[in-house]
């Protein structure tokens, strides 16, 4: 499962190494954590959605989920300071390298008339978002225990300094960016 992990030790920092020209190795971007994220909008009204969504979402990291409530009170959209609406897991080390190569490897290429992710998603500091409209696409969740198709957003964390070496290195893990 540490496959990643191990590419990343060798191609990757050699890679990295020939296309910027650096002259340590420490100086090569890594991931540093990819934090996955779940707005349960619906929460306020019901709870219980709120438990399902935590159970998908520890099934797909293999990680408990924190409760992620709401900052500030807003009358328009009915929440109050405090309520819970939603679910959060950082992934790191082993369990990182693991989750980014399920995602990669099996769970994209089960997105329906799938051409790539966007390309254009990274935040100018060397991070990468990307959101998925349904968590049935990883091969964990039993399609008969969902009780509702939910989507949820994706961060790598990297220690790039610019969006081309985060886009050089996530290209490396073989992120399938779209052309």
């Amino acid at each position: 499962m540490a496959r990643l992990k191990e590419i990343y030790q060798t191609e990757i920092v050699e890679g990295m190494v020939k296309k910027f020209g650096y002259k340590n190795n420490m100086e090569v971007p890594k991931l540093n954590k990819i934090v996955i994220n779940m707005g349960i909008g619906e929460a306020k009204e019901n709870a219980k959605i709120l438990d399902s969504a935590v159970r998908d979402l520890e099934i797909i990291s293999g990680q408990k989920a924190v409760l992620t409530k709401a900052k500030k009170s807003v009358a328009n959209f009915k929440i109050r300071e405090g309520m819970p609406i939603g679910c959060k897991v950082t992934l790191r080390g082993e369990r990182m390298y693991e989750f980014a190569d399920r995602l990669i490897n099996l769970a994209l290429p089960r997105v329906r008339d799938f051409r790539g992710v966007n390309p254009n998603a990274f935040d100018g500091r060397g991070n990468y978002a990307l959101g998925i409209k349904e968590q049935l696409i990883f091969p964990e969740i039993e399609y008969d225990k969902v009780d509702k198709v939910r989507g949820m957003d994706i961060i790598f964390v990297t220690t790039a300094k610019t969006d081309e070496e985060a886009r050089e290195l996530l290209t490396l893990f073989n992120m399938p960016f779209a052309k």
